[in-house]
């Protein structure tokens, strides 16, 4: 766990911001490449995806405070630091939906099949991003047994000091567990990519397979997140059902639609 690449003097390079820059230049990349084979305007998903970058970062960092509000409540300086750290991803996902809603209007994209070229790189560049987590300790998991083969144990005080890493202790590396289910999640849209049978197909099954990666890796989770129900659900696992049923739903529906158009 490294936390800090490098200081010179006040400037420091944080391993999550590096890893987030390459999410973001990796995601542009694969998005652009894949709205051109589907004859849209590169350049347009582009600008799309800044927006989106930009608003994504807002809306996790907000949904983070928001329940984790006791422990920044404990000490407001933490604040101070938030930009060191992961936020909470459906956030971030809810503010760069209606980014993407007023953008598509504005300059009368097509607006499913630039979802489609959206969630080929919003998965691999999510991927990059919880690397980042990893690397800066945040998003941790439960204690587990020293024997466990992918127990991981953080030893970096920065990473205690500045988001409550739990040390010496070993953990579930949920980071890579999120981090190894979407890489496959990107091979299945790739693979699906040419296939699809409708527009918008790749954007809810990306979905779909999302909130069935993050309800399961929420089971590991240890760091403080929010909870429903008299914590029955955590906050993430509770939008994760909501996102589940809504995308398999659209799925069924639009499937039957297409088969019963070309019976």
């Amino acid at each position: 766990m490294f936390p800090n690449i490098i200081s010179i003097g006040p400037i420091t390079l944080h391993s999550y911001g590096l890893l987030l820059a390459i999410a973001f230049l990796v995601g542009l990349k694969v998005a652009a490449y894949y709205a051109k084979k589907d004859g849209l305007d590169p350049a347009r998903i582009v600008d799309l995806v800044i927006y989106i970058f930009i608003a994504a970062l807002i809306g996790a960092k907000i949904l983070h405070i928001i329940v984790d509000f006791d422990y920044y409540r404990q000490d407001w300086s933490r604040l101070l630091h938030i930009y060191q750290v992961g936020g909470v991803y459906y956030g971030g996902f809810a503010l760069a939906v209606v980014v993407t809603i007023w953008y598509v209007h504005k300059h009368r994209l097509n607006f499913w099949r630039t979802t489609d070229s959206l969630s080929m790189g919003l998965a691999i560049g999510q991927m990059f991003g919880r690397l980042g987590c990893f690397f800066a300790g945040c998003c941790w998991g439960i204690e587990t047994d020293p024997g466990f083969p992918f127990a991981v144990t953080f030893r970096n005080p920065l990473a205690a000091e500045q988001v409550g890493t739990p040390l010496n202790i070993p953990l579930h590396p949920t980071q890579l567990y999120e981090a190894g289910g979407l890489l496959l999640i990107f091979l299945i849209l790739m693979f699906l990519f040419p296939k699809r049978r409708f527009a918008g197909q790749q954007f809810f099954l990306y979905m779909l397979l999302y909130s069935i990666l993050r309800f399961n890796v929420e089971f590991f989770r240890g760091d403080p997140r929010g909870s429903v129900f008299n914590g029955l659900l955590s906050t993430s696992q509770f939008i994760s059902l909501i996102v589940f049923v809504a995308s398999l739903g659209v799925l069924v529906i639009r499937s039957r639609s297409r088969a019963a158009q070309t019976a």
